[in-house]
């Protein structure tokens, strides 16, 4: 991804690691295909009314990650209080959805790689939040 390289071009100071930062954006976006893949699978599984929960906590976790990766894309007027909520979210939304999609986990390989990539977000943006203090 072009992230480290659009980060670098920002004319002003970034109070946060850029490399961090890069790594983190990545990670939601990641995270987001990740979730709206596995939604998608879901609906294409005989089984799609038992899996309703999990397509809701996708679908959640998906516009979450998307959300936060545009808000850390941006720095001109940063306010660090909203950082911090939407991460906090974030990492909420990441947890429930990889909580439910590790118990389909053994049934569904899509739940197993979006449980992964809801685990790898979670950890993601709660190292950020704790760089941000």
């Amino acid at each position: 991804m072009k992230t480290t390289e659009m980060l670098e071009t920002y004319p002003a100071t970034i109070n946060l690691d850029r490399q961090l930062l890069a790594r983190v954006i990545e990670t939601l976006v990641a995270c987001s295909q990740a979730c709206t893949a596995c939604a998608d699978a879901c609906l294409s599984e005989e089984m799609v009314a038992d899996l309703r929960k999990c397509i809701r906590s996708n679908l959640d976790c998906a516009d979450s990650c998307t959300a936060t990766a545009r808000i850390l894309s941006r720095h001109t007027g940063y306010d660090a209080n909203i950082t911090r909520a939407h991460l906090e979210a974030c990492i909420a939304a990441c947890r429930a959805c990889g909580d439910e999609c590790e118990q389909h986990a053994s049934m569904h390989e899509h739940c197993r790689v979006c449980a992964e990539a809801c685990r790898d977000c979670e950890a993601a943006c709660g190292e950020l939040l704790a760089a941000i203090g």
